[in-house]
């Protein structure tokens, strides 16, 4: 190897060793309706100078729908993010690379409930240790009017029943993951606000349309409507599924999430 190329991998090493440990991923935030600089700056804790400058704006002015970089917060610290409407936890995760429970962990939340205008904690990516038993231990926000830790029989019963019909032959997880679905949409402000109105709303669970709905669900199915409503997610924040076969182009257009056996995962 020549002189040059010894000096070329060792700058290379170096700078890894005196960058790499200091990067993270940034985020990208779309601009709401109503939003300005400003206001999206407060929202992750940081000045409008360094968000004009990571996106190289001429002006001060954004429009909806147009695509910010925010600014890469070192591993070494954390940040703030001010909470919007419509905002969830899983949103809120998704933005900076982590998962909703280490969040949770990082502000000391004993539920997923949060509001407008309230001050989250973001830790720096891998610094927050998740206990294995996190999600058994807390219940979930399964309503936007109220937060209870015990749903119905008749909810789990139908949350079991939708699980069995339409994903009786895949994995746990899978299972699992459609009832968690169930109930993103009902924390979602663009759905019905019950796990029942959710899971009957028109056009949107085959079974229902052709009564599979209506049969009894399998053992895994009653135990994976259990976990989920315990806050095991496995989709992340997921609000629609599909299975990996459909060819429709409005299903393959919307952000992916993941895919647990056939089903693909969407946001």
């Amino acid at each position: 190897m020549s002189i040059f190329m010894r000096m070329c991998l060792g700058f290379l090493v170096l700078a890894g060793v005196l960058i790499a440990p200091g990067m993270s991923r940034a985020a990208t935030h779309t601009v709401a309706p109503g939003e300005d600089l400003a206001t999206i700056s407060q929202s992750y804790g940081i000045s409008v100078d360094s968000l004009v400058d990571a996106n190289g704006l001429q002006v001060l002015s954004v429009t909806p729908g147009q695509q910010l970089t925010i600014p890469e917060v070192s591993n070494g610290s954390q940040t703030t993010y001010i909470v919007k409407e419509s905002d969830n936890l899983s949103m809120i995760g998704r933005l900076f690379g982590l998962t909703y429970q280490e969040i949770m962990v990082a502000n000391g939340l004993n539920s997923t409930v949060i509001y407008p205008d309230m001050e989250l904690l973001i830790p720096a990516a891998g610094t927050v240790a998740v206990p294995g038993d996190f999600s058994a231990t807390r219940s979930v926000d399964v309503s936007r009017g109220g937060f209870f830790s015990r749903p119905s029989l008749e909810d789990v019963d139908l949350l079991a029943r939708l699980i069995s019909s339409e994903a009786e032959g895949e994995p746990y997880e899978g299972k699992v993951a459609v009832g968690a679905v169930v109930l993103n949409r009902v924390l979602d402000p663009s759905f019905p606000d019950t796990i029942q109105d959710v899971i009957y709303q028109r056009n949107q669970f085959q079974p229902v349309q052709n009564g599979r709905i209506n049969r009894a669900a399998c053992a895994d199915c009653l135990a994976a409507a259990k976990d989920a409503l315990s806050g095991w997610d496995p989709t992340n924040g997921a609000l629609y599924f599909f299975a990996r076969y459909v060819r429709s182009a409005w299903n393959w257009s919307r952000p992916k999430s993941t895919i647990i056996g056939n089903h693909v995962f969407t946001y």
